[in-house]
């Protein structure tokens, strides 16, 4: 079959790298079908509009403006140009091909048009499968950024009418955990709810490389300079809004000269320099601060820690499912999460066994949430985290997912 995908994700210059999507669209690959991808080649990249033929897989990368880690008006205007170009370059360049499965992903929520021409041009009968990963504009909303009355209303019932089109033309919608169906269907009634369900983020997941040896873990954290004599907890990903970050700091700052534990904090975005000042003019002997690392270093100093972090604002009313999970439980950690009570993600680990909620406008419930970690038992709820990863988030899961539509 042929498979088109629609991503505002630019990590597709290497196919093979790790990520939710490259995984997702080797498995298509691997499993014999024509795959398809079509995202942006953003202006900082300097690079043209362009396609890359790696076997079964044609990647089209769109010359467009910076869409992700800019400022909020390159950012708003590029969304809005996205769609004309998307649609402009798969005419351009895969105009002859038809395809079987439209699969795209929020953010955006602005391809409503590419979808209509891909599945007109592919005879109207593709199937078109929306992987739900942003409930956009809720939650800018939520954030404060946009507001259901007023000058930003106005913005609101644009993205909201939106919205609801992408719904409407989706045959199919897969949401990355039960919140999210439910809260889906809650709110969006007119939607059938036989046509929402799980299809969660997800990894290809590589055994062998989830086992660093001591002298490994000795050296790599050495190499940052994290003590080696302790258990570490660590938080990794984007560091802005949506994340909480103040209440991070907070949290931090509690526990800065804790003796039996270290903290590893390392990431970037809008709240990195406010959080790296903290540090230089704290010095808190406890916890370390790192700009964000490449995807191979980060999962490599992720292998040498015992648990894994996650911080969601606690503003959100839309429940969010975090990816960083997925690199927690694959080297076997548990987690405790710190998030909004919509989210699902804490409730899910600490009914499966492999970690803890607290809410995420409690510092105190938080350090008794380390305390409590501490001790437990790791190994096993590390165990136990790496079993419901396998069992739940490896990449065939979603695959099948969307392929049990089809045959």
């Amino acid at each position: 079959m042929n498979i088109l995908f629609l991503t505002m994700s630019s990590g597709f210059a290497n196919i093979e790298a790790r990520g939710i999507y490259t995984d997702l669209m080797r498995k298509f690959r691997d499993e014999g079908h024509e795959v398809y991808i079509i995202h942006p080649n953003e202006r900082r990249t300097g690079r043209p509009t362009e396609v890359k033929n790696a076997g079964l897989i044609h990647s089209l990368g769109v010359r467009t403006l910076n869409v992700t880690k800019t400022n909020v008006v390159e950012k708003g205007v590029g969304q809005l140009m996205l769609e004309n170009q998307f649609k402009q370059a798969l005419k351009k360049y895969f105009g002859g091909v038809k395809f079987d499965v439209i699969l795209y992903s929020t953010p955006p929520i602005t391809f409503n048009n590419v979808i209509k021409y891909a599945k007109k041009a592919s005879g109207g009968k593709a199937l078109t499968y929306l992987l739900l990963k942003d409930i956009f504009p809720q939650n800018a909303v939520d954030m404060g950024m946009l507001s259901k009355t007023g000058v930003k209303g106005v913005l609101y019932n644009i993205f909201r009418r939106k919205e609801e089109e992408l719904y409407r033309i989706s045959d199919y919608i897969g949401c990355m955990s039960p919140a999210n169906v439910r809260y889906v269907l809650d709110h969006n009634p007119e939607v059938d709810s036989e046509k929402v369900e799980v299809a969660p983020n997800s990894y290809d997941v590589d055994s062998s490389s989830c086992n660093p040896q001591k002298e490994e873990i000795a050296e790599i954290r050495k190499k940052y300079g994290i003590p080696t004599d302790k258990p570490v907890l660590i938080y990794g990903g984007n560091l802005g809004i949506p994340q909480g970050i103040p209440f991070l700091m907070e949290c931090m700052e509690a526990n800065a000269d804790r003796e039996d534990c270290h903290f590893v904090i390392v990431g970037s975005g809008t709240y990195y320099q406010r959080l790296a000042e903290w540090y230089k003019n704290r010095k808190p002997k406890a916890v370390t601060v790192m700009k964000g690392l490449p995807k191979a270093d980060y999962d490599k100093l992720v292998s040498t820690c015992q648990v894994g972090l996650i911080f969601l604002d606690y503003r959100f009313t839309i429940p969010n499912f975090p990816s960083r999970l997925l690199s927690y439980l694959e080297y076997k950690m548990p987690i405790i999460a710190c998030t909004d009570p919509n989210c699902d993600t804490g409730i899910i680990a600490r009914e499966n066994g492999f970690g803890m909620y607290t809410p995420s406008n409690d510092v105190k419930a938080f350090t008794h949430a380390v305390d409590s970690m501490l001790g437990s038992d790791i190994k096993a709820m590390g165990e136990r985290g790496y079993e419901f990863l396998m069992a739940n988030y490896l990449v065939e899961h979603t695959y099948k997912a969307i392929m049990k539509h089809i045959i």
